[in-house]
């Protein structure tokens, strides 16, 4: 209609643009009488609503009004929204324009000036997923058209996934890539960050001859001031505001300067697959939550801390029973000692032998030599009941024995204990053959 594009040009000075149609102007004279109740009606049941609606010339356009969404613009279907359009005092009249329409949507007179008009939509349905302009009129004229509004409408489609590239883990001030993936086929994906109603959409997509579609969001700098939890949407190719569930929530984790917390294993750092495993992480500064990281994986649940004692904050993660995706080193960030939580997986059984003997004097030289027959490129040594994570050498190709030589120079009484050793690969380094036989290492006495 002329009304409606003449909001969005200049008239010619010194016109008004009315429209008027004799099949609407009752419609439209109760529109007016209600006097801005903001409720939205579809525009198959309000025909004609810019009928009547005058539009002064000005000489220059008002400051554009703001248009934004509560709760914000992305709405599970079914869900309630109200769409509210602020413009300077004195504005006497508001109109909602939503794309796609031939005509204004709807119209609110404000009963006071200086309130700002509020639009409602009951339930959330596909109609709605649009993108919204509003325009409001004083005593000199209308305003300038606002910034756009999109509205987006969820629940259509299965989730898709959200990850962190390189990592979850972000040092302060750092850039990481989101990537939103599916095996649905969007045209379009959608990003949101937990508290900001600012959309990001599709920035460098990809297809896949699997039917596999993908994006990829850069994020950054990041600051540990607030928290960083992100949910990313599939979108329809025909309607791009239509859009999947969301992704299950990616937390950024940014590092502090405050105190590092110590990790340990309960089941200590060598754990058999199959076993149950739970890490323990505390730290003497009172935090109120706990994040542990895997590396080369995601950020798990985070766990709230247990009851303190004696000004100890602590919080345990139970990771059920280890298995082949477990192998990658856990790390709570901020500990200087992750512990290595490596599996007992291949079948081979290395040999443990010590020279001269298991029984020595304080102060001599000791060699504990680790063989296996299978190819083996890394050994490791642990001493039962030591808390650090074992010993790791490469090993070296003998005769048909793969070996590494563990030196102990001069031993102390220290060094007794009952040891085992591992044969592993570089390429798994985490993933461990059976345990040799225990051996028994004796120390007593000053030596030489």
């Amino acid at each position: 209609m002329e009304g409606t594009r003449g909001l969005e040009g200049t008239l010619p000075n010194s016109q008004a643009l009315v429209c008027q149609d004799p099949r609407t102007q009752q419609s439209h004279l109760e529109e007016d009488s209600a006097q801005g109740s903001g409720k939205i009606s579809h525009r198959d049941s309000l025909p004609g609503l810019s009928v009547g609606l005058r539009i002064p010339v000005q000489a220059g356009p008002l400051p554009k009004p703001t248009l934004w969404a509560d709760p914000g613009p992305v709405i599970p279907r079914g869900n309630p929204v109200t769409i509210w359009c602020e413009g300077t005092p004195g504005a006497k009249e508001y109109l909602l324009e939503k794309e796609g329409s031939p005509e204004p949507w709807n119209i609110q007179k404000p009963q006071d000036p200086r309130e700002k008009a509020n639009f409602s939509i009951t339930h959330m349905t596909e109609y709605d997923a649009r993108k919204y302009h509003c325009y409001y009129r004083s005593p000199t004229g209308w305003s300038e058209r606002s910034d756009p509004l999109e509205l987006v409408v969820t629940g259509s489609y299965s989730k898709p996934s959200l990850s962190a590239l390189p990592s979850p883990v972000v040092p302060s001030g750092g850039n990481v890539t989101l990537q939103c993936g599916s095996g649905q086929g969007f045209a379009r994906f959608l990003l949101t960050k937990e508290g900001d109603h600012r959309l990001s959409w599709t920035v460098d997509l990809h297809f896949y001859p699997n039917g596999q579609s993908q994006a990829l969001f850069p994020v950054g700098p990041v600051t540990p001031s607030h928290r960083w939890i992100f949910r990313c949407y599939g979108c329809s190719r025909n309607s791009p505001h239509v859009c999947s569930h969301p992704s299950d929530p990616l937390e950024l984790l940014v590092p502090g300067e405050s105190g590092k917390p110590s990790l340990l294993s309960q089941q200590g750092p060598i754990v058999a697959a199959g076993q149950s495993l739970t890490i323990q992480c505390r730290s003497d500064v009172g935090y109120d939550r706990f994040a542990l990281h895997k590396e080369r994986g995601q950020v798990l649940p985070q766990s709230l801390v247990l009851q303190p004692q004696a000004g100890l904050s602590q919080a345990h993660f139970p990771l059920d029973t280890v298995g082949e995706t477990q192998r990658n080193r856990d790390r709570e960030e901020g500990s200087p000692h992750p512990p290595s939580l490596s599996l007992g997986w291949l079948r081979d059984r290395p040999s443990l032998s010590v020279q001269p003997g298991p029984r020595v004097a304080s102060g001599e030289n000791v060699t504990l030599l680790c063989q296996s027959q299978s190819p083996r490129d890394t050994f490791l040594l642990s001493k039962e009941g030591a808390a650090g994570p074992p010993k790791r050498l490469t090993s070296k190709h003998r005769g048909r024995q793969y070996q590494t030589e563990f030196s102990m120079s001069p031993v102390t009484s220290a060094h007794g204990g009952t040891y085992r050793c591992y044969s592993s690969h570089s390429s798994s380094p985490y993933l461990l053959s059976l345990p040799s036989e225990p051996l028994e290492l004796l120390v007593s006495g000053e030596g030489p």
